[in-house]
């Protein structure tokens, strides 16, 4: 099994990926820039301790970073933990995608590995959306190409927005009104900012499959994928573990090439 790191501006996510690809356990913890390698490897083996799980039975690591300066931290704490030379996705790792943008050096990691979970497990064209501190609407086209996609606020990012930049609207829980048209603040708060990312993922899927074509699947994840894509107007199948299957196929098929690259130069 290896252990798998996304890497997030909020949140770090800790998975265990199984030697037949399933996703075993997954825990959290807060995305820190000022922790030293020494703070997160302890942080690591001891949510990894609770959680039952044994890094010595761990034979890889990988990890998706989109916060540069934590990047080579985590891998010097994976180090430290495990021993292990933890693999970064980025420039000259093998994914299986083509990437179709102006600059293909531009694109997060996270949105590669959806990206190459599309490609993988659903049915092409797909559009993935990943609801994290900020909502990616990304597209692989029919090709297994990714041609790109749009960026909007997180939904716990407007709402943060919207109350702490006015001086008479309190801070609030997030869950899903009773009812549409609402009767107190508090209400009307969660109405707007779930309804709003509601109707915003609705416009922006409208335009995108009336280009692509009706047959497109959408995959979801990220944390309030469960509660924002129930509600929307499009069919939308939820894969909290897309990311993390992504980063499974990334690092089999960089062993195999680094298989094959060995192989190749004992046979010179």
């Amino acid at each position: 099994m290896i252990l798998a790191l996304d890497t997030g501006n909020s949140h770090i996510v800790l998975g265990i990926i199984r030697a037949d690809g399933m996703i075993g356990p997954t825990m959290r913890m807060e995305t820190n820039h000022t922790k030293t390698e020494y703070e997160y490897a302890a942080e690591m083996k001891l949510i990894l301790e609770l959680a039952g799980v044994d890094i010595r039975e761990c034979e890889g690591a990988i990890i998706s970073s989109v916060v540069p300066p934590v990047t080579p931290v985590l891998k010097k704490a994976v180090k430290i933990l495990s021993g292990l030379d933890a693999i970064v996705v980025g420039a000259g790792i093998k994914t299986g995608i083509d990437i179709g943008l102006d600059d293909p050096g531009t694109i997060g990691a996270d949105l590669v590995a959806t990206a190459v979970a599309a490609k993988n497990y659903y049915p092409l064209p797909c559009i993935i959306i990943d609801m994290g501190t900020a909502t990616t609407i990304t597209v692989v086209n029919e090709k297994g190409r990714y041609i790109g996609g749009c960026i909007m606020p997180g939904v716990n990012l407007s709402l943060n927005a919207l109350t702490e930049g006015t001086s008479l609207l309190p801070g609030i829980d997030l869950v899903l009104p009773q009812k549409t048209i609402s009767t107190n603040t508090g209400d009307a708060i969660k109405t707007g900012i779930i309804f709003g990312a509601c109707g915003a993922l609705d416009g922006v899927l409208d335009r995108y499959l009336a280009e692509l074509g009706e047959n497109t699947s959408i995959v979801a994840t990220g944390g309030l994928s469960r509660m924002i894509c129930p509600v929307c107007r499009h069919e939308i199948e939820l894969d909290e573990n897309l990311l993390m299957r992504g980063l499974w196929v990334i690092w089999e098929k960089t062993m195999k090439s680094r298989s094959r690259k060995k192989k190749d130069l004992k046979e010179v």
